[in-house]
């Protein structure tokens, strides 16, 4: 099994910020120690035009539970979520142990 680190990135007050910031935040991301894959995506608008629950998701895969805690805690996580609170993102951060 692995462990999957998702970041549910809330709607910024400054969308052209955050997205300018978003190539960056990935080339920081893939530095972390022992991330295995990252997937980042926006979330699509709603038909009706009312607000979507988040902006974007970060998903940050590692092989263990013990792999995924040490990676954010570490200078080069620091650096990634250092560049995501510059860029005005607030996130929930979710971890998950990957079943299939």
């Amino acid at each position: 099994m692995s462990t999957k680190v998702t970041l549910i990135i809330d709607n910024p007050s400054d969308v052209d910020t955050l997205e300018a910031a978003v190539p960056s935040m990935l080339e920081a991301a893939a530095q972390i120690p022992k991330i295995v894959r990252i997937e980042s995506g926006k979330v699509w608008p709603k038909e009706d035009g009312s607000p979507t629950p988040a902006h974007r998701t970060i998903d940050m895969y590692f092989e263990t539970y013990d792999d995924a805690s040490a990676a954010v805690a570490s200078p080069e996580g620091g650096e990634f979520f250092g560049q995501l609170a510059s860029a005005g993102g607030t996130f929930t951060g979710l971890f998950t142990d990957v079943e299939r």
